[in-house]
């Protein structure tokens, strides 16, 4: 649902006898009054982005209102009420809510408490399907969240009217757990994930957000709350794999469960990841944009989350740091996932494994256990619709005749830094021209060994690395200072440098060698396609490699060729003419 201004959310009180203002007041209405009230109940961020989603599948056109509220308790609600009074939703109260009467509630989550609401209670998986050991909630210890006694039930009687489930084979288990809630069940598969599907459409929309442009590969970094995930028992993890991939083959994103922001806080959590963010790492915000990463990845680096096994769904190559069986039903797909996906040794060479990982990958490989998770992928919206409109008929709402169209999800709006501003550059050359170039990011503090030699941007800051490096370049084209005259001084202040470069343009460079030759660099393009940019650093890591063999040539005006992974791009150089000297 797209975020409107938060003065359009309606406070609690503006309902108070809404019904009754509703029929002396008709004749305000532009449509036609409703018939039905339905209101969707949020626990946590996670639980509230997921009913939100589900809410969609009933349409105001056929008469119906929607209402949402709070179901007060849990130890993960911090950020909930400002998402829900973003959305310019109607928002009652929780002791509101429970004053009202309404034809329906739907939930995806479960309480007890949830008993309170004078409606018929529909409950939902807020991830793929029922897998994780919550004993806070469920008091049992082999009993996973959502199929507990202690939850579904209250003096002997099931509290839901209706209980989603997103494969049949979470019946066989809430026939173990609770068997008075069984012709409660309701297999509705996942209408998330039928979302997700729909969206592979828009895989370069989302990669272009993510910065999987120009040859790189999208790495997402998944991890789920808890002692047990990946951030949990490898928090230095992100910051290894941005550190360890050359940063012109792969972006790296991570999706972090909204229970970990709720805990530690949008700024503790950017805090712990600052030195990964400084490093390229791109963090996705728990409300929304998940889906797209995982439409938009090619691997997938993570535990025993939802939104792991989700990729692992979409048939994106999977890796597990963790696995988490200690905290999963061991009967559940989940478990057999986490016992049976690849895995990811945190402290062994990352590239290497995720070039290995794809050279084995085979979709079929886990698509028993997914399949054993998420049933009825392609009619989950339209099963779900039907089930939650059964409870609207006695008020006069009828089903739409068509069924429901799962739109593409919304693009990612990542949290990142600005660019990296300094690198450890290896790479190699031939003598046609073609430079193949490697540039791993310089963290304060993380970088003990010099793999090659470093190339920096005048915005670095550290106070030895732009002493020690090659190659500087000024990435900035409206500079204050001309670039010739900038070369020239930057020249004089850094006696150790091979290349300086300044842009110019998009396309074009200013390229000054040691011994005071200077050259104007320009991206060409290949009849059809687009001109590529040309990156400063890049194009001084090139020429720094290329001018540092002594058995190479340092005529550059045949032009070089820069390849970074499975992108490359034609370099011409230009001297200045007789009189440009």
């Amino acid at each position: 649902m797209s975020s409107v201004p938060s003065l359009l959310s309606r406070t609690s009180a503006r309902f108070r006898g809404r019904r009754a203002e509703q029929l002396r007041h008709n004749r305000w209405n532009t449509w036609n009054p409703p018939r039905a009230d339905v209101l969707g109940v949020a626990r946590t961020l996670t639980s509230a982005t997921r009913v939100v989603d589900v809410m969609q599948l009933l349409r105001s056109e056929d008469g119906i209102e929607k209402y949402y509220t709070v179901n007060p308790g849990s130890a993960f609600a911090d950020g909930l009420d400002p998402y829900l009074s973003g959305l310019g939703i109607n928002v009652l109260s929780w002791e509101e809510a429970t004053r009202r009467s309404f034809d329906l509630a739907v939930s995806c989550s479960v309480h007890p408490t949830m008993r309170r609401l004078d409606a018929p209670l529909m409950v939902l998986p807020h991830g793929a399907g029922y897998n994780r050991l919550v004993t806070e909630s469920t008091g049992e210890a082999a009993v996973p969240a959502g199929l507990s006694r202690r939850e579904l039930m209250w003096r002997g009687k099931v509290v839901p009217k209706a209980i989603g489930v997103s494969h049949r084979e979470q019946i066989d288990r809430l026939a173990e757990s609770c068997p008075e809630a069984v012709p409660y069940a309701v297999p509705v598969g996942d209408w998330c994930f039928q979302r997700i599907t729909a969206s592979v459409t828009h895989r370069d929309r989302y990669r272009s957000r993510l910065g999987a442009v120009d040859g790189r590969r999208l790495v997402v970094v998944h991890s789920t709350w808890g002692e047990h995930s990946l951030l949990g028992r490898h928090p230095e993890l992100p910051l290894r794999l941005v550190t360890s991939l050359p940063a012109d083959e792969f972006a790296v994103a991570a999706v972090l469960h909204p229970n970990v922001w709720a805990r530690h806080t949008p700024a503790g959590v950017l805090e712990r990841l600052g030195a990964a963010m400084d490093a390229g790492l791109m963090i996705i915000p728990p409300q929304e944009g998940w889906r797209a990463a995982v439409v938009a990845g090619d691997w997938v680096v993570g535990d025993h989350g939802s939104t792991s096994f989700y990729s692992a769904a979409a048939d994106r190559v999977t890796l597990l740091a963790a696995t988490g069986l200690d905290e999963l039903d061991p009967l559940s797909p989940a478990a057999a996932f986490g016992r049976g996906a690849p895995r990811l040794d945190p402290e062994g060479d990352l590239l290497a494994q995720l070039l290995d990982a794809a050279g084995r990958h085979d979709p079929a490989a886990l698509r028993p256990v997914v399949d054993g998770q998420l049933g009825s992928v392609d009619t989950s919206g339209e099963v779900t619709r039907a089930r939650m409109y059964a409870f609207l008929a006695g008020r006069g709402v009828r089903p739409p005749a068509e069924a429901p169209r799962p739109l593409p999800v919304p693009p990612p709006e990542p949290v990142r830094r600005p660019s990296v501003t300094a690198y450890d550059v290896t790479g190699a050359h031939d003598a046609r021209g073609v430079v193949e170039v490697r540039r791993r990011p310089l963290v304060a503090g993380h970088h003990t060994r010099a793999l090659g030699f470093y190339a920096v941007t005048t915005e670095e800051t550290h106070p030895h690395w732009p002493h020690a490096a090659e190659v500087l370049a000024r990435t900035v084209a409206d500079a204050e200072e001309a670039a010739l005259d900038w070369i020239a001084d930057a020249a004089s202040r850094y006696e150790n440098l091979n290349v300086l470069v300044a842009r110019l343009d998009e396309t074009r460079c200013l390229v000054r060698l040691r011994g005071g030759r200077q050259l104007e660099a320009r991206a060409e393009r290949a009849w059809g396609a687009r001109r590529p940019p040309l990156d400063p650093v890049l194009l001084g890591s090139a020429v720094n490699l290329w001018l540092t063999d002594p058995e190479r040539s340092a005529d550059l005006t045949e032009g070089l060729t820069l390849r970074t992974g499975e992108w490359s791009v034609r370099v011409a150089f230009t001297p200045p003419s007789p009189a440009d000297r």
